[in-house]
């Protein structure tokens, strides 16, 4: 549909819409910019290296839908004011934002440092902050909006990312105070989403001990699987769309239930707590297939090898649109 990427979303649902996503050039923040492009939105991807963006700006652009790229550091709140006012000041709106970008390190509390905590927490959550504030003076105070916040899965605590889990924690909060205070008045929605473990390219930023710990320990989500990048996109172009007019403030977890249960960690691998057979919940990959765009996205996944295998396993038991 659309530009060539498989959306369940109506054609042409956001034309006339312009999205800013923060983060936009790579994993998942890449993925909802095609999405939203392939639905008639034009999406301004941001983020602090032009080379990325500008990849998957031309990906999206051979498909035939339309995006523009900036450079953002999301931690300078004079840039983020920056670039908001460029953006009104060119296409005269924002009708969404996306708030992807952000980071973390794998690391015990008792080994992190207070600066190693600080920058953390200063890059998703103050960031965060900066670009809700610059949206609502430059645009979306006046003319409403609707703004989607990418959290974590947090609602247990987050052992070994201390710094992330207390940030994403608090733009949990905040999502929920924004609404309240910017709803009545302003007109604008403002939600999370929470994905949980997710095929992505972030999983290139942890060492291999870490990626081991995942795979080893999938099949405890009551899923028994990982998501994939499109089912997060899909769940935020439902926030933005006219679907969720009468949702605001929520966070939707989208984790296959691992917040709410986990399986047993220590019953036997070959006997699981949860789907022995593997898991019974299909996957939703919306890249298009070769015949629709071959040679115009460079790479569906680029994740760890053994990664990429178990989204190979998951393409050939995926939903077909």
């Amino acid at each position: 549909t659309g530009a060539g990427y498989n959306s369940v979303f109506e054609n042409g649902l956001f034309n006339g819409q312009v999205i800013l996503i923060t983060g936009g050039g790579t994993g998942i923040g890449r993925c909802i910019a095609h999405e939203l492009a392939s639905l008639g939105a034009l999406v301004i991807i941001a983020a602090r290296k032009i080379g990325q963006l500008e990849n998957t700006a031309k990906e999206i652009r051979l498909l035939g839908g339309r995006c523009e790229t900036m450079t953002l550091n999301i931690r300078d709140t004079v840039q983020a004011q920056d670039l908001i006012n460029s953006i009104v000041a060119k296409h005269g709106k924002l009708t969404g934002l996306v708030n992807n970008a952000g980071g973390q390190f794998h690391s015990p509390a008792s080994k992190m440092s207070p600066k190693g905590f600080a920058t953390v927490v200063d890059l998703n959550l103050m960031g965060i902050f900066y670009l809700c504030k610059a949206a609502f003076e430059g645009y979306m105070g006046e003319h409403g909006g609707s703004i989607v916040n990418i959290v974590a899965e947090c609602r247990n605590g987050f052992p070994g990312m201390v710094h992330t889990g207390a940030a994403r924690s608090g733009i949990i909060n905040m999502t929920k105070t924004l609404a309240v205070e910017w709803g009545p008045y302003n007109g604008i929605r403002v939600n999370c989403v929470a994905p949980g473990m997710i095929l992505s390219s972030g999983m290139k930023n942890y060492p291999e001990k870490v990626l081991d710990s995942f795979l080893d320990n999938s099949w405890l989500n009551p899923a028994g699987r990982m998501g994939t990048e499109s089912e997060i996109a899909s769940s935020v172009v439902f926030l933005l769309s006219p679907a969720a007019s009468y949702i605001t403030g929520i966070n939707l977890p989208v984790d296959g239930a691992s917040s709410l249960s986990k399986g047993d960690a220590k019953a036997n691998t070959a006997q699981p707590s949860f789907n022995p057979a593997g898991s019974k919940m299909p996957p939703y990959i919306g890249w298009p297939q070769k015949e629709q765009g071959q040679g115009l996205v460079s790479k569906e996944l680029d994740a760890p090898e053994p990664m990429m295998q178990l989204y190979t396993k998951y393409k050939s038991k995926a939903y077909k649109l």
